[in-house]
């Protein structure tokens, strides 16, 4: 059986079933789920991840990837949905933080996990190791802080039950700040971290 901690860093955020149902009728989907994929042409294996969430005015749940040093990741292609508050992109690299944030009003839920496929043995298809970077639990950020306006923009605060001040990790604070604008985007059908990947050179770029 999985520990709690391998639990959160394998599932994401444990949400209560209120909340969930909020979500779902308001019409906010998140993919906080990530595998391990065997690419057969370069015979390694990845992680693969999905982009995804948006907000409505009092709720909003958000979904990101990023490198293991905080670097933006390019996507392997965008994914055009029916609706708005859903899925992004998909992304695939060998070792994938993900930052997964909840919003409720002013109060925010934050967990950044690092995920990466195991060492494989005789050929058997590697488990994926999940490790728990950061969890911010009932943080705080002002409604001036969260608006549509991006000037100004901050990341929420968190602290540990006795008071004191918990900060996030500075490497993953872009990604952070990315997750937190996503989880107050009205509507959102765009990426916020995630970055476009490089066209690949025409034949005319090739031969000047």
């Amino acid at each position: 059986m999985l520990a709690k901690q391998d639990m959160l860093g394998h599932r994401g955020l444990t949400l209560p079933r209120t909340v969930l149902r909020r979500l779902a009728e308001v019409g906010i989907f998140a993919r906080a789920h990530v595998s391990v994929e065997h690419q057969h042409l370069a015979r390694r294996y990845v992680v693969r991840g999905t982009e995804s969430g948006g907000a409505v005015k009092h709720i909003g749940r958000y979904v990101t990837f990023c490198g293991q040093h905080g670097e933006s990741l390019p996507y392997l292609h965008p994914i055009d949905a029916l609706g708005v508050n859903g899925l992004h992109a998909v992304v695939i690299a060998p070792v994938l933080v993900r930052v997964e944030i909840l919003r409720t009003g002013r109060t925010w839920q934050l967990l950044i996990t690092s995920h990466e496929p195991d060492r494989t043995e005789n050929g058997r298809r590697p488990s994926l190791v999940n490790t728990v970077l950061f969890r911010g639990v009932d943080g705080f950020l002002p409604a001036g802080g969260s608006g549509p306006d991006p000037a100004g923009f901050s990341i929420p605060r968190f602290w540990s039950r006795s008071g004191e001040e918990r900060e996030v990790p500075q490497i993953f604070a872009s990604a952070v700040e990315a997750a937190a604008r996503g989880a107050t985007c009205l509507g959102c059908s765009h990426v916020h971290f995630l970055v476009a990947p490089l066209a690949s050179p025409s034949v005319a770029d090739i031969r000047s």
